[in-house]
């Protein structure tokens, strides 16, 4: 299926549906003899699985992984490395009484008109399952970064218009929505319980943070390091739109005020993100996406069958009432795979 694979030289193909037998990822380009096992990806698996809390889907997919391919007596090959995950929580039937109606705000319409035909249950391909062989693939990239000194972090800012005022690492793995601020956390719960209550849902801003990149990544002028952030984060489903550093606040300010001035220590500010030129400074990689309202809500809404004629829907299942906890590990897993990819394109850049 064209568009199921990313990368150049970390490229990895993901593939299964929502309620198919499986869902998995291949991977290659890795680095041979690097000591890598199950239990370490499974750690990155285990943060976006379903069922975590009473803010996400109460879907019971328990992810255990396994490695069918690539590694051999604890350390990669080289070769194809391919992850697979069973699916053993699957409802098709919940998806019968709406199978001939295109859903709001999910893919079944626009999947319809491309293929001619569709997986209804779950969406398919287009269903947040997918992003499980995304999360398996970034753990073996963040296996190799960590050699590298690098680390990726992301976690929740905002949900439903609720911010948070702090920032408390610490307290990111320490609540259900991931969000750096445990007193806002507290209010975003409270949001979601009571709007998934009403059938509804909301959405949010995640944002990332990348340490210790080299200076000098990034492939102008259609591979910038931004740009190619900026298409792994709207790869995922559920984010609509991103910025860096200042971002769109840049647009308020004078070239004084955005610029990052240097001294003999380095650069002074960093309203850029890290990142000048398409190109990594060294300094923090910081980009914010927007999450948005989870499609799947059970408040009736209007839409069309496959026939055209309308109809009512409600998309009575279990979804998440907001996605930003799930998708920030999903969010590094894409941050990891671009930045490892590029040191990758960077270092045969200086062996031609």
């Amino acid at each position: 299926m064209a568009g199921s694979t990313f990368g150049e030289r970390l490229k990895m193909t993901t593939f299964g549906e929502s309620h198919g037998e499986a869902v998995g990822v291949i991977v290659e380009g890795v680095t041979p003899g690097v000591e890598l096992d199950e239990a370490y990806i499974q750690v990155q698996m285990d943060r976006r699985k379903p069922g975590q809390s009473s803010v996400t889907t109460p879907r019971k997919e328990y992810d255990k992984i396994r490695i069918v391919s690539g590694i051999f007596e604890g350390r990669t090959t080289g070769t194809p490395l391919c992850i697979l995950l069973n699916n053993t929580d699957m409802r098709p039937s919940a998806y019968d009484d709406i199978k001939s109606m295109y859903r709001p705000g999910h893919a079944d319409f626009t999947y319809d008109k491309k293929y001619g035909i569709r997986d209804y249950r779950g969406s398919g391909r287009a269903s947040g399952r997918e992003t499980a062989g995304r999360v398996a693939a970034g753990a073996v990239a963040r296996k190799l970064l960590e050699r590298r000194g690098v680390s990726v972090v992301a976690y929740t800012t905002e949900i439903g218009g609720i911010q948070c005022d702090v920032f408390d690492e610490s307290a990111i793995e320490r609540n259900a929505v991931r969000a750096c601020d445990p007193a806002a956390a507290e209010r975003m719960i409270e949001l979601i319980e009571r709007l998934s209550a009403e059938g509804d849902s909301c959405g949010g801003i995640v944002e990332c943070r990348i340490r210790g990149v080299a200076p000098g990544l990034g492939e102008p002028v259609f591979d910038k390091l931004d740009a190619e952030l900026a298409k792994a984060m709207l790869s995922i489903g559920a984010i609509k739109g991103i910025e860096f550093g200042a971002g769109f606040q840049a647009a308020a300010m004078r070239g004084s005020e955005h610029n990052d001035q240097m001294d003999a220590s380095g650069f002074l500010t960093n309203n850029a993100g890290g990142i000048i030129g398409g190109i990594s400074t060294g300094e923090e990689i910081v980009f914010r996406v927007a999450v948005k309202p989870t499609s799947s809500i059970s408040a009736p809404q209007r839409t069309v069958d496959v026939e055209g004629n309308e109809r009512e829907i409600q998309t009575i299942g279990r979804h998440d009432p907001c996605i930003c906890p799930r998708v920030v590990p999903v969010i590094e897993a894409m941050a990891c795979m671009v930045v490892e990819d590029h040191y990758k394109r960077q270092a045969a850049l200086l062996d031609e």
